[in-house]
């Protein structure tokens, strides 16, 4: 394990460490607004999905989900809590930025809050590309530039807070059937609370003849 993953896990399991789920057991808004995009019960990859809120959701749903997270905390949590929950959820530890996700294996993938540096966000879009199948979906909310001066929530470098034009070039090649951004009130857990600066994008993969 390189040192940069091991810190990051770090980071993440101390997060998760704590008693209540710190981002909330309710699902991202823009997910839930926005999943009638989804295949009805498709297969679906929860990018970082951290304690679990949007996979065990999607899963309540009737889609066939996988989540997958750095933190072994966080995954423990996302399968008590989809066990609560009463549903099936493949959860398992993985840094997505080694992740191998295959060739037109899902018919989606889901990235919420993921916060990566250019050229990893770059690469990992462009193997979810490839990992969708044709008519597969790509749904993205992450927080835009504008979020740095504030103070609720997401990561203070930015590096890490890609412009919505920046990631819909990383899609080129697909529809996009939604992309926006600007302030929402966001209020996941306690550590995402009040007006944020987001952008969201989905995305369809061009079925090929």
């Amino acid at each position: 394990m390189s040192t940069v993953r091991r810190q990051l896990q770090q980071f993440w399991d101390l997060r998760y460490s704590a008693p209540d789920f710190v981002y909330g057991t309710e699902p991202n808004y823009f997910l839930q607004k926005h999943v009638g995009h989804l295949p009805a019960g498709g297969r679906v990859l929860c990018l970082a999905d951290g304690e679990g809120r949007n996979g065990v959701w999607l899963a309540r749903q009737g889609f066939d989900v996988t989540s997958v997270d750095v933190s072994l905390q966080g995954v423990d949590k996302a399968r008590r809590l989809a066990a609560q929950m009463g549903v099936a959820l493949n959860a398992d530890v993985a840094d997505v930025t080694e992740l191998d996700l295959g060739l037109a294996q899902w018919d989606a993938i889901i990235s919420i809050f993921l916060h990566l540096p250019a050229r990893a966000r770059a690469d990992l879009h462009s193997r979810a590309v490839q990992g969708l199948k044709p008519d597969g979906v790509f749904l993205w909310e992450g927080y835009g530039p504008q979020q740095l001066s504030r103070t609720t929530g997401g990561p203070k470098d930015a590096a890490l807070l890609p412009a919505l034009d920046e990631v819909a070039r990383d899609f080129s090649d697909c529809i996009l059937l939604h992309s926006w951004s600007g302030l929402r009130l966001v209020q996941e857990g306690s550590l995402h609370t009040g007006e944020g600066s987001v952008t969201q994008l989905v995305a369809r993969k061009l079925a090929r003849a």
